[in-house]
């Protein structure tokens, strides 16, 4: 299949249903887990949980990036913006994320910071070049996906001798996550939805530590309806027949090795950070990225000496346990009631890759009640 309406075709997906009808065992639940916030988006988007048996259960993953991003780190960016005075630019799913004493990067904004949303970091590049007297800070997010691009503006920084222009750095490392997930008491699995762009990056050989040393099936899946239901039938056959293997699904994009230019300008620009906080799953050693020595003065958080602070969640807020997978959104007493999209209490129902907004979005909790 070459176009995009291929993998959204009716009768392809009624084919598949039926093939994982057919191979679903009615003495057993299966337990599979969408890392990635694009394929719970997908999964809500078309109803694809309509047409699992009752054994076939999915449960969201950690995987969107706003999410699993602790509120101390958005705290830290509002006083950036606040009390150092710089122009601080964000993506714009972001600006929203409730933090501390009932602020947001928005709402920063209504109280006189200069927060700018932006499309990329190259946009907070331009900024730099044409606002020489400000001080420039983008709020650097995401897993592997979005790391290459901040490693590019950060090299062409540094070629155009740009002195107001830095990164507070909050880019996370997917492996690391999902060790933790395995690691979790009470989060019971028989397979992972490997993620389908943070993979074109970091290619399927990652992952093969989770079959064996885990004895997890993972297989890597695009994110078009066709693509998530071929990757649980392939869950199901690997479960079956007693295998832990590394399949990929997303053949037209993911290779094992992945993207070596990409690699390289990561290794280049970017070192392991010892430990960092996630919301959800707590300090997690080697699981994020700081900018080397030699790019050290792009460093936001060491220029201007903005330290991170720990922050819980927000009473009745349950996005850290459904973010670990232990619950679903309508779990949550405040999901749809107190926090909708409008009014959002916690970050799951802020980004549209979130467990929470997704659900929300398309409206199959209210088909389900």
């Amino acid at each position: 299949m070459k176009f995009i309406d291929e993998f959204r075709d009716g009768d392809l997906a009624r084919h598949l249903a039926a093939g994982i009808v057919r191979e679903a065992r009615t003495d057993r639940v299966y337990r599979l887990m969408e890392f990635c916030g694009g394929h719970t988006h997908a999964i809500s988007r078309y109803g694809l949980t309509d047409l699992l048996p009752p054994a076939v259960r999915m449960i969201h993953g950690p995987g969107c990036p706003v999410c699993v991003l602790p509120i101390g780190r958005i705290d830290q960016a509002i006083r950036l913006a606040l009390e150092q005075g710089v122009m601080l630019c964000s993506y714009g799913d972001c600006l929203r994320v409730p933090a501390s004493s009932g602020l947001s990067l928005q709402q920063a904004k209504a109280h006189g910071a200069d927060v700018r949303m932006v499309y990329s970091i190259s946009d907070a590049v331009q900024l730099a070049q044409q606002n020489p007297q400000h001080d420039i800070v983008f709020l650097a997010i995401g897993f592997e996906t979005t790391t290459p691009p901040t490693a590019v503006a950060v090299r062409q920084a540094d070629a155009l001798g740009l002195k107001n222009f830095s990164v507070l750095c909050n880019h996370v490392l997917t492996p690391a996550a999902m060790r933790a997930i395995l690691a979790i008491d009470g989060v019971q699995l028989d397979g992972i939805v490997g993620p389908a762009h943070v993979s074109t990056v970091i290619g399927s050989r990652p992952y093969e530590t989770f079959a064996a040393d885990y004895g997890k099936p993972v297989v890597i899946a695009g994110f078009e309806p066709l693509d998530v239901l071929q990757a649980i039938l392939m869950l199901l056959r690997q479960i079956n027949g007693a295998r832990a293997e590394v399949e990929n699904e997303f053949t037209r994009a993911v290779t094992r090795d992945g993207n070596h230019k990409a690699q390289a300008l990561i290794e280049a620009v970017f070192e392991m950070r010892d430990s960092f906080e996630w919301r959800g799953l707590g300090s997690i050693p080697k699981s994020a990225l700081k900018l080397r020595a030699a790019y050290a003065r792009f460093d936001a958080e060491a220029r201007y000496g903005v330290d991170y602070r720990a922050v819980p969640d927000r009473p009745g807020c349950e996005c850290a346990a459904i973010l670990r997978g232990e619950k679903r959104p309508r779990d949550c007493r405040i999901f749809a009631t107190a926090c909708t999209p409008e009014d959002p209490v916690g970050s799951c129902m802020v980004s549209p890759e979130g467990a929470c907004a997704a659900h929300y979005t398309y409206g199959r909790f209210r088909e389900q009640e």
